[in-house]
């Protein structure tokens, strides 16, 4: 089933940050990874939460994404992300029959 990783990001240190930008959209391909958003505009319509850089990326599943998210290659820009953030991540299960 498809799983969703989201992470809100408030972003420290930009220079380092733009190291990790660099590196991670390949690493996410490689393991079946797209990105839907990537820090665009978020408006919040109810409650009281604050958004920072919201960063959403879809993988076939909860498995895939957790071999994304340890695996070796990852590892040096997941380092940079901590980095350079203050960072919230975690990964939903889509709705069965929904496309990726």
């Amino acid at each position: 089933m498809t799983a969703y990783v989201v992470v809100d990001i408030k972003v420290t240190d930009p220079d380092i940050y733009a190291q990790y930008r660099e590196l991670a959209p390949a690493i996410v391909k490689a393991f079946g990874g797209e990105y839907i958003a990537r820090g665009g505009k978020t408006q919040v319509f109810e409650g009281s939460y604050s958004p920072n850089r919201t960063v959403i990326l879809s993988f076939e599943s909860i498995d895939q994404a957790r071999k994304w998210i340890d695996s070796p290659e990852y590892r040096e820009a997941r380092k940079l992300r901590h980095k350079s953030t203050v960072s919230t991540m975690y990964v939903v299960e889509g709705v069965e029959g929904v496309p990726v």
